[in-house]
């Protein structure tokens, strides 16, 4: 006979919904593990859809997500003649707010040439950028769809083709143009600007400019003796692919991990807190049953394990719960959630050891009843 099993179905009632608010409050720990990991792949997204080995930026910085580059644009040619590089491209990021469905829009305007790296990942929807200007591809989750034309700047786009999962650290979806049209977009002066330069005798801005040159090496090319190469030109700097992966999941989002990841501590610290009160005050309502057990010879070992049986119910139902929920509602997120099966399962361990010591509390409370009670009044 199952006493934790016997137990539960009495109070079935209870017990299940005692389950359901420790679901939600772990479904809430599973969110915040899920917002943290989408983070991270947000930030890494943009720096990874050129499939690339080396960043080449303005020298003395850490490139175009971290902070300002701009180089000429004719550094492309001479990056591509480096002996190891097979492939090179130029690329220009700027984030832009525009008018859409009556409301504002913002969007992070990606800048390639069309033949070479920096282009979208894949197509979902429609088809690639195949004129020189005005036409663009969109991540599906800016709501812009095949056909729909969108301002930027001084100049109207039409979207031609819809990528997927491609937004910045901000989660700003991401949009391609060609290099051209985004050089013009964030150089080129208004009109009015324009003339003011011109009065005051200054040239005007140099539309061949971009803000980062990538490349892509031979299977057996050294990334950090080509970095270095480049390095020596005095006006650039160069970096891997993973240092650049590191400039943006320790630099760009390092406060948001480290809030995040105490959040979730503290999340766990008050499930743990919770399960221990549940448990405790399950145990204090059957005193008299527990002195019986014992009077009657019963071996403390079934009374620990009927404890610490009903503790682990309670946490690996509630988990199921939590964790179902997360699922259900994670693509209604306003960032994405992602949940990897590793994270879930550590997480199903944590809950079976904070189970185990939450229901230390019961355990001691139940072995120090003194079998005498069964027989008061």
């Amino acid at each position: 006979m199952n006493l934790a099993y016997r137990d539960i179905r009495h109070n079935l009632g209870r017990f299940l919904l005692t389950c359901l608010g420790l679901g939600l409050l772990l479904g809430v720990v599973l969110a915040m593990i899920g917002i943290y990991r989408g983070l991270v792949v947000d930030a890494l997204t943009i720096a990874r859809a050129p499939a690339v080995d080396l960043w080449v930026v303005e020298a003395n910085t850490r490139g175009p997500f971290a902070e300002a580059s701009r180089i000429p644009g004719d550094t492309r040619e001479a990056i591509a003649r480096i002996a190891d590089v097979t492939a090179a491209g130029s690329l220009t990021y700027q984030t832009v707010e525009t008018e859409h469905q009556g409301g504002k829009l913002r969007l992070y305007v990606i800048g390639h040439e069309l033949t070479r790296p920096g282009g979208p990942p894949e197509i979902i929807e429609g088809r690639e950028i195949a004129r020189s200007h005005y036409e663009m591809v969109a991540d599906r989750s800016s709501g812009l769809t095949l056909g729909k034309r969108i301002r930027l700047g001084r100049n109207t786009f039409t979207v031609v083709g819809l990528t997927r999962h491609q937004v910045n650290s901000g989660s700003d979806p991401a949009v391609y143009i060609t290099l051209a049209d985004a050089q013009k977009l964030q150089f080129d002066l208004a009109p009015a600007a324009a003339r003011v330069q011109r009065a005051r005798g200054a040239s005007g801005a140099n539309l061949d400019t971009v803000n980062a040159v990538v490349a892509r090496l031979h299977p057996n090319a050294s990334r950090d003796a080509t970095a270095t190469t480049i390095r020596r030109w005095k006006h650039l700097a160069a970096l891997t692919q993973d240092e650049q992966e590191v400039i943006l999941s320790r630099s760009l989002v390092d406060r948001a991990r480290r809030q995040i990841g105490l959040f979730t501590s503290l999340l766990l610290i008050v499930s743990a807190v919770i399960i221990a009160l549940i448990i405790y005050t399950m145990t204090m309502e059957k005193l008299k049953p527990i002195a019986t057990l014992k009077l009657i010879g019963a071996p403390d070992r079934t009374i620990v394990g009927m404890i610490v049986q009903q503790a682990l119910a309670l946490g690996l139902i509630g988990f199921a719960i939590g964790a179902a929920l997360i699922v259900g509602v994670k693509e209604h997120f306003p960032r994405r959630v992602v949940l990897e099966p590793d994270n879930v399962a550590a997480l199903g361990v944590v809950v079976i050891a904070v189970c185990l010591l939450a229901s230390a509390l019961g355990v001691r409370a139940a072995l120090k009843i003194d079998p005498a009670t069964a027989l008061g009044g």
